[in-house]
């Protein structure tokens, strides 16, 4: 919605949203030089990114997207000055945004990202950085050549546990590391695709709902949350907690891009719906500093035999380090050294990594000159292309020889439609 064309129809349906009359107050240009703030634009005010809204709300909100009427009047009632937008590249034609956060479906963080990395902002995008290799890839390209300051939503990163687990790791109190599991207890998929619509509710915009991908009814199974058991939309499992439990060890070892992927175990591959547990092999090549490193996913249920059903049974999700000295289980919030006698009395290495001031913050601070990033699309574009690669490894049954400079899988052509993005008309990167 552009609010100069549409502010009657957006002020009925915003007053149907909320049961009464919404008031759109005019908005005052301010501009960071004057008051040290920065004029922010949100997209997707809901879920996600109304959390994400929440912890930016200390700046200035100067323009709210959201395809959906309901969630786009609650966030205005909160930011009354802001204004309204159905269709984010409207939002993006307004000369006063420093700075976009993007909390939408996986699906549409690309075409947000790159146009607003292109038009000059600042962003911070939800992880996985997008739906596709290839989408993934052109936004890390457009931060680079743009210089702009990024930050992948993986909030967990800024907690006190990983600074500790990476600081371990890098201390060689577990000697040398060549093996990482990595498994969460999560289920997304296994569905099959509906066979009736119902309309799309008048507050709903399907169509700028849908963005990019090719065409698919309105169904409440994928509007507003479920989109994640969907594969034109997300990638299950893998691509929601891929990004933040293999930050782990692409943070403590250095890792980037991946060597193969290969999926090990998983249910028969379905045209619509993503996986509900799935075990995949990532190899990463050695560095300087160490030797070559397997990690092995899993989701759904499955974990690592050498952590054992009581284990696990207080570890439903987590990451294990196994090297030459012992193992390193951890977890979002808890880490502990394995086995706990040899380890009896280990007197942890200093301090070395600063604490975060929170990851928006931190965000926002870069923005505005003072310091960096410590998830910039640089770092969570490989994170997001290896978790999106398994995925992209089942669907095409194949294991991927992974040549990342060219963005291709070796020998194995299948695997092209699921590593590369496919708009429909109208829609481009």
């Amino acid at each position: 919605m552009h609010p100069k064309s549409s502010r009657r129809t957006f002020l009925h349906r915003a007053a149907s949203a909320t049961g009464g009359a919404l008031l759109l107050r005019p908005y005052g240009k301010q501009l960071m030089a004057a008051t040290n703030k920065l004029n922010i634009a949100v997209i997707g005010v809901a879920g996600r990114g109304g959390e994400n809204l929440n912890e930016v709300a200390h700046e200035n909100i100067v323009a709210l997207c959201d395809v959906n009427a309901q969630h786009l009047a609650r966030a205005l009632q909160r930011h009354p000055s802001a204004r309204a937008y159905y269709d984010f590249r409207r939002l993006l034609e307004s000369k006063d945004i420093d700075a976009v956060v993007i909390g939408t479906p996986d699906h549409t963080h690309a075409v947000c990202a790159v146009s607003s990395l292109e038009t000059g902002r600042h962003v911070y995008c939800e992880k996985p950085l997008a739906r596709t290799v290839s989408e993934v890839r052109r936004m890390t390209e457009s931060a680079r050549a743009r210089k702009r300051v990024t930050q992948m939503g993986t909030q967990i990163h800024a907690g006190a546990n990983y600074r500790r687990v990476v600081e371990l790791v890098q201390s060689g109190a577990l000697g040398g590391v060549r093996e990482v599991h990595v498994w969460v207890n999560a289920v997304y998929g296994g569905q099959n695709y509906p066979t009736t619509f119902p309309p799309a509710p008048l507050h709903h915009h399907h169509d700028l709902w849908l963005g990019p991908v090719h065409p698919h009814p309105y169904h409440p199974e994928w509007v507003p949350f479920k989109w994640r058991n969907w594969w034109a939309f997300g990638g299950g499992s893998l691509a929601d907690f891929g990004c933040h439990f293999m930050d782990l060890p692409h943070w403590a070892l250095q890792l980037s891009h991946v060597e193969s992927v290969e999926v090990l175990s998983g249910p028969p591959v379905h045209a619509h719906s993503t996986p509900p547990w799935l075990i995949v092999r990532y190899e990463h090549p050695a560095r300087e500093m160490r030797g070559p490193v397997t990690v092995t996913w899993y989701h759904g249920g499955r974990f690592p035999e050498r952590l054992g059903p009581e284990r696990h049974a207080q570890w439903r999700s987590g990451v294990l380090f196994v090297g030459e000295k012992g193992e390193l289980l951890a977890d979002y919030g808890r880490h502990l050294l394995l086995p706990e006698k040899t380890f009896a009395g280990f007197v942890p290495p200093p301090r070395s990594i600063p604490d975060s001031i929170g990851h928006h913050r931190e965000w926002i601070a870069a923005c505005k000159g003072q310091g960096s990033t410590t998830c910039p699309f640089e770092y969570g574009g490989p994170l997001s292309e290896t978790a999106l690669l398994g995925n992209a490894a089942y669907r095409a049954g194949v294991k991927i020889e992974w040549d990342a400079r060219r963005m291709r899988a070796r020998r194995s052509k299948s695997a092209d439609e699921f590593i590369r993005h496919d708009y429909r008309e109208g829609w481009a990167l």
